[in-house]
């Protein structure tokens, strides 16, 4: 029995947003009726790298499928500058629950992404608007790419607005759906008036305000994941209702990070956990609903949800690069 060692080409070419989609949205239920486990994300912190390791080991089961697996990442802020290398590296090892056999080794990164955008498409399903055609994105980082494209599988979205403060990096994310979409580069305002806003920077001053979105503006609020990252103004929060993915994680990291260590936004301000809409105990969208907002942190249980994607389409198309990791003739007990 082989390790299938698969790139971010196999990654990106296997993790079918549909699939990963259908995958996200059911670790969630699963989540939600306790059929999982995801200890706590833990931190290796290195100062003197201006650097951290981030581990993240969790196991599912859906009740048609179970899965198990573990995310190595970082984030090195200075590696673009000093060593030419991503500010994120990250490694998926994928394993069968039953006999711990690594089953597949993974580039983390863009099954990060793939996961990220399909957690943002699971919410926009239960909390945007049914008829929402217009997509806002705030941050042309690759993260809005798929952002774009998972949203988009979910909703017939025609029109995107697009603001970032560089204007190369807005020209590209045109360039590259103009084809697809009626896309073009517009204000924070102009994208927050979107029928759909996703959010994907790393400020810690919040940059969209309550002017700066429409009536029933649904937002995926993508880019808090530490302590002190907030996008959205206080008052934006207070007046929307509000869908988190892990109480633990949002209020530690995510965009409610600040406003609710500062007392401002409590839990009776927190509508549901995300997982607690698709099982249908909390409501999403109704009728008489105004703005909503999705924080999203990224849990660990939504990588292996997505590995498991990746690695039964590729092992069905014979893709991958099959290695003997554990060796044929290992003693069963390595200790």
């Amino acid at each position: 029995m082989h390790t299938l060692l698969l790139d971010s080409g196999d990654v990106d070419e296997h993790a079918a947003l549909e699939d990963v989609i259908d995958a996200v949205e059911g670790a969630f239920a699963a989540f939600e009726r306790g059929d999982t486990q995801m200890p706590a994300k833990s931190y290796i912190d290195l100062p003197q790298y201006n650097g951290d390791f981030r581990s993240m080991p969790a196991y599912l089961d859906t009740g048609e499928w179970d899965a198990a697996g573990i995310k190595w990442v970082n984030v090195h802020p200075d590696n673009p500058t000093d060593h030419d290398l991503p500010t994120v590296l990250g490694t998926m090892i994928y394993s069968d629950p039953e006999t711990a056999f690594p089953l597949a080794i993974l580039d983390g990164t863009t099954l990060t992404m793939k996961r990220t955008g399909a957690a943002a498409a699971v919410a926009t399903d239960y909390l945007a608007v049914e008829d929402a055609t217009s997509l806002g994105i705030v941050g042309a980082g690759v993260q809005s790419y798929t952002q774009l494209q998972a949203i988009s599988e979910i909703r017939p979205i025609e029109e995107v607005v697009v603001s970032d403060v560089d204007d190369e990096r807005v020209e590209r994310f045109v360039e590259t759906f103009e084809d697809e979409f009626d896309v073009r580069a517009g204000s924070i305002s102009e994208a927050g008036h979107c029928d759909i806003l996703t959010t994907v920077t790393p400020v810690e001053d919040p940059i969209v305000g309550l002017e700066d979105v429409g009536d029933h503006t649904h937002i995926n609020a993508i880019g808090a994941d530490a302590e002190g990252k907030h996008e959205l103004h206080d008052e934006l929060l207070q007046a929307a209702r509000i869908v988190i993915d892990d109480h633990e994680q949002c209020a530690h990291s995510g965009e409610i990070n600040v406003p609710y260590h500062e007392g401002v936004l409590t839990d009776d301000d927190i509508h549901a956990e995300i997982g607690e809409v698709v099982i249908g105990e909390k409501e999403g969208r109704t009728e008489d609903t105004g703005v909503t907002v999705f924080d999203s942190t990224g849990l660990a249980i939504q990588d292996v949800a997505a590995a498991r994607v990746v690695y039964e389409r590729a092992s069905d198309a014979s893709d991958g690069h099959p290695f003997d990791l554990v060796g044929a003739d290992t003693d069963t007990d390595s200790r």
